[in-house]
């Protein structure tokens, strides 16, 4: 695919890995918040209702069932995609025993492949989905049929859904599990290599799919909705064949309450305020059209991102992972606490040889594009901007904290390690933290965690970034099959990490299966290209480059993505051929 864009469109492309990735992590926020107060308000509503089951062990019930008969929903007419965005309430409702999937791939070379797991409570098995099934992290392709008619009868929209079991969801019942183990929302990062979707017995997910980009073109009226589980779906997991009748009115944008959030959420996720750290204010309508213009990129200006997990945090302090036991068997030990630690580690430095660490790991880059740069950009200059993401496989966090002298803009840092009971067994100097000053940053930024190149075809010359200092979040569900794996991590955007400029400490932590992106639109983080020659390249995103933190394995901290340029002076352009089996460019 050749893309060029200028710094005008940017403004509408401001995705955690491009537009696409950040819209449909935004979708899980607004389900959420839109809908998880529903399903407790319909829990009357008996899952075990309709179409009888055979109940085996470690076998989930499922139904479809609808939170109201009736939603009354905003139309937005934005010019580039005007519309309705179709949250009708309905749920999948599980019962009898939880509904979980593991979905892998091995390689970018190979295909993605989905298991569903199976757990009566003293043994676990697995069941293969049909080959093709799943696609892609997301979830489960075509699972909801959804078709719309007017007051006149005529069938006006017909869709399907993808429903991902990560999805806003509640209880239905007093007696179900108070907190969920599973993630919130499905990994959309194109480089993903492991997920795990599930729905506690008890509860209900949001069968909604909510695409900012493609919203259905609805006049205001009235209208009839019936929303269905396809026939695939309903033989593969015993669905009963219930379809439900919800009547929709469609009503102007501002007619009611709930727009202006809604909007604000759309706002959020193409580059309209995220509030805090350099984010602009989207209340005066002329700052508005100015973030409306300007990238305001996941982590590109370091402004904090709309959770890139799921909303693993509304249920902040409720549902932490503290290792196997009931309601726990996804491996994760006790994590060590958020918290830095009072003062400057004592004793001397050393590392029990045996001790787990993280291990840091590259992804390819993507979200490709040539820009004309921003924030001091240069008239006539070429940059090639990306996404890169360096991702922990454990089986042990990255724990990094940092220690201020009074006065200094600079930290020592210390890297610790804990044992399997989250006990620390050790330290090691790290580098340093620095306070980064400048408007969209202001924060302490761990020096040394990355780096990134453009190597030349045959990867003998380079043109450096200038990023090289970083807070750690964790944005990206990468692998959370590997062992050790942290569903609900807690700082998932910088608000929770990276301090103040009062700050005497801090801590950054990259927990295990977690990754963090970053988004370099900026001139001296993106590729100055204007003097380069077309032709291929190669973009290098480099993990720990400098060696200063101690790993399991350092082999795998490198990644390469093909790029190729052409074009003429202030009409560059880039072609990005996929890698292996994804074609993200």
């Amino acid at each position: 695919m050749t893309s060029k864009r200028s710094q005008t469109s940017q403004g509408s492309r401001t995705s955690r890995g491009g537009q696409g990735n950040r819209t449909r992590l935004q979708r899980a926020t607004f389900a959420a918040g839109a809908a998880l107060t529903v399903v407790v308000a319909g829990a009357g509503a008996a899952p075990g209702a309709g179409a009888a089951q055979e109940s085996t062990a470690g076998k989930p019930k499922l139904k479809l069932i609808a939170a109201s008969n009736s939603v009354t929903l905003d139309r937005y007419e934005w010019d580039e995609a005007p519309g309705v965005f179709l949250d009708l309430g309905t749920y999948v409702s599980v019962d009898d025993a939880p509904l979980e999937f593991k979905v892998t791939r091995k390689s970018y070379k190979d295909p993605v492949v989905a298991q569903q797991i199976l757990r009566d409570g003293t043994s676990t098995k697995t069941k293969a989905l049909p080959a093709g099934l799943v696609k892609d992290f997301s979830g489960l392709p075509g699972f909801v049929e959804v078709s719309i008619r007017n007051a006149a009868g005529e069938e006006v929209s017909a869709t399907k859904g993808t429903y991902c079991p990560n999805n806003a969801s509640g209880r239905i019942r007093p007696d179900a599990p108070a907190t969920s183990k599973y993630p919130q929302s499905c990994p959309t990062n194109p480089f993903t290599l492991g997920s795990v979707w599930g729905v506690e017995k008890g509860w209900a997910s949001n069968t909604s799919t909510i695409d900012y980009d493609k919203p259905v073109d609805l006049p205001v009226g009235e209208y009839t909705a019936k929303v269905g589980v396809s026939k695939q779906y309903r033989d593969l997991f015993g669905i009963p064949d219930d379809q439900h009748t919800i009547k929709l009115t469609v009503r102007s944008e501002g007619e009611g309450g709930e727009g202006a959030g809604v909007a604000a959420s759309r706002s959020a996720a193409h580059g309209g305020g995220h509030g805090g750290h350099g984010a602009p204010s989207a209340k005066d309508p002329a700052e508005a059209a100015a973030a409306a213009a300007h990238h305001y990129g996941p982590r590109g200006a370091d402004a904090p991102t709309p959770p890139a997990l799921s909303h693993a945090l509304e249920d902040r302090g409720l549902a932490h992972h503290l290792g196997d036991g009931p309601g726990h068997t996804d491996g994760s030990r006790i994590a060590p606490a958020l918290k830095p630690a009072a003062k400057r580690p004592s004793g001397r430095a050393g590392v029990p040889a045996n001790v787990p660490k993280p291990d840091l790991r590259s992804l390819p880059a993507w979200d490709i594009a040539v820009t004309d740069g921003e924030d001091g950009d240069a008239p006539g200059k070429d940059y090639l901007a990306f996404s890169a993401n360096v991702w922990n496989a454990g089986p042990a966090p990255l724990v990094v904290d940092g220690f201020r002298a009074p006065g200094k803009d600079l930290m020592d840092s210390y890297q610790y390690f804990y044992d399997a009971d989250g006990k620390q067994v050790g330290y090691t100097p790290s580098g340093t933290m620095e306070w980064d000053p400048r408007e969209g940053h202001e924060h302490w930024h761990f020096t040394d965690f990355a780096s990134y190149r453009l190597l030349s075809e045959d990867q003998t010359k380079e043109v450096r970034s200038g990023k090289e200092a970083f807070c750690l979040a964790n944005t990206d569900a990468v692998d959370y099959t590997v062992k050790n794996a942290n569903w609900h991590p807690e700082n998932t955007d910088l608000s929770t990490a990276c301090g103040e400029q009062n700050s005497i400490s801090v801590r950054e932590v990259l927990d295990v299966g977690s990754g963090d992106t970053y988004t370099q639109y900026r001139p001296g983080q993106s590729f100055d290209i204007t003097d380069l020659p077309n032709g291929t390249y190669y973009i290098q995103v480099i993990a720990n480059p400098e060696n200063r933190l101690q790993e399991t394995n350092t082999k795998n901290n490198v990644a390469l993505r093909k790029v190729v340029l052409a074009g003429d002076p202030g009409a560059r352009t880039v072609t990005v051929p996929p890698h292996d089996l994804i074609d993200a460019p």
